[in-house]
């Protein structure tokens, strides 16, 4: 069957994407932040069995791939997944699928990042669905700062925080201090028998909450640090930190702010992070600050 330019244009707006022989196309199903539930696991299954070559491919950013589709199976597939609720698409210059971390039940997860991303998906992938941007745009959660899933190779990635909250008049100064022997970043000594944190060193991972003997760490502060115009690629870019930490209700509106701004300033074809070299990090940092 011969597909014209224009119809491959629609499927690959629709998240169906051409395979090499140029008849078969591989249909990209959205996951919620890479979580699947049974029924939806057997449905795909069934559907690559149907109508592909029963082979099922993960991304990099944890949506689902089912290759070898025909063409004139494309909308019996859209019907098929629809049924547990699942649909096609991920692809275009708008906000992409969210990626997060296991750190809702990771033993090093700082923060739900589940909870967090399922709003992110909810309020900027589905609810910006409609909006066109420059380029495409990516976000990643990452539960601490091990990052996982690459926070800052992401046009906007969130990094959950542990800021620890050091009584120093609580401090014995221990020979043998738990927090310094502890400490993976090496930012925590002993200065004229009282602990130190230097925090241009710490990391924020929160493994010294509990490494105290003497209580002098206080109860955690959790927050979220956001890097802003991080890409992969034949370019890549590390994003830039914002010079400050943000509690939850923050770092949406962050998320908010930095999609509108783009939308505003990016021009087409320009990924973020080209938007932010062109006009200038501390601007675009005063801006987004400002507006929150």
């Amino acid at each position: 069957m011969d597909i014209s330019l224009e119809q491959r244009k629609k499927l690959k707006s629709q998240g169906f994407l051409s395979n090499k022989d140029g008849e078969h196309f591989s249909a990209r199903i959205i996951t919620e932040n890479g979580v699947l539930n049974h029924k939806q696991l057997k449905n795909l299954s069934e559907a690559a069995e149907k109508f592909g070559d029963g082979q099922i491919a993960f991304t990099s950013r944890m949506t689902v791939e089912i290759p070898s589709i025909k063409f004139e199976n494309v909308e019996n597939l859209i019907n098929h997944i629809g049924v547990e609720g699942m649909v096609t698409g991920g692809t275009g210059a708008k906000v992409r699928p969210v990626v997060a971390c296991k750190g809702t039940v990771c033993t090093f997860g700082l923060i739900d990042t589940q909870e967090i991303a399922t709003e992110i998906h909810k309020r900027f992938f589905q609810g910006y669905g409609d909006i066109v941007l420059p380029h495409k745009f990516k976000i990643a959660v990452g539960g601490c700062p091990n990052n996982c899933v690459k926070p800052s190779l992401n046009d906007l990635g969130i990094v959950g925080q542990k800021v620890p909250n050091y009584n120093s008049e609580l401090c014995k100064g221990c020979n043998k201090c738990g927090i310094v022997e502890n400490c993976p970043m090496k930012a925590a000594s002993l200065k004229n028998k009282k602990m130190i944190i230097d925090k241009d060193v710490c990391n924020n991972c929160g493994i010294c909450s509990s490494k105290c003997y003497f209580g002098a760490m206080g109860e955690t502060k959790q927050q979220y640090k956001v890097y802003i115009g991080g890409r992969w690629g034949k370019k890549i870019r590390i994003g830039s930190p914002l010079d400050k930490l943000f509690s939850k209700e923050e770092a949406l509106n962050i998320i908010e702010n930095t999609i509108n701004l783009y939308k505003d300033k990016g021009i087409k074809g320009e990924r973020f992070g080209e938007t932010i070299d062109r006009i200038g990090f501390k601007n675009i940092e005063k801006i987004l600050i400002s507006r929150n």
